[in-house]
């Protein structure tokens, strides 16, 4: 079975608070964030079932966030956008 949805049986949605999209997913902001401070998501938990491409993508571009809230800035490249997806051929 593949991916079947962000796994809200084991509590931790619920135990740290975090908000779900309008598709179940864990909500996200352009840097990556979650509504609580610190948490940051990527990949199939923020975007939904997707190939290991974007996960690798996304995992990059939130280090940049968590640069950015550890340090004020970053300079690490973010290859793609939480709202960015894949072209249809």
């Amino acid at each position: 079975m593949g991916f079947t949805g962000t796994d809200q049986s084991n509590g931790l949605v619920q135990q740290f608070g975090l908000e779900l999209d309008q598709r179940g997913n864990i909500a996200r902001d352009e840097h990556y964030a979650t509504n609580v401070d610190g948490v940051y998501v990527a990949g199939d938990a923020g975007r939904g079932q997707s190939l290991i491409v974007w996960a690798i993508a996304e995992g990059r571009s939130a280090a940049r966030g968590v640069d950015r809230f550890l340090t004020g800035t970053s300079a690490l490249p973010a290859p793609i956008r939480p709202t960015d997806r894949s072209l249809l051929v």
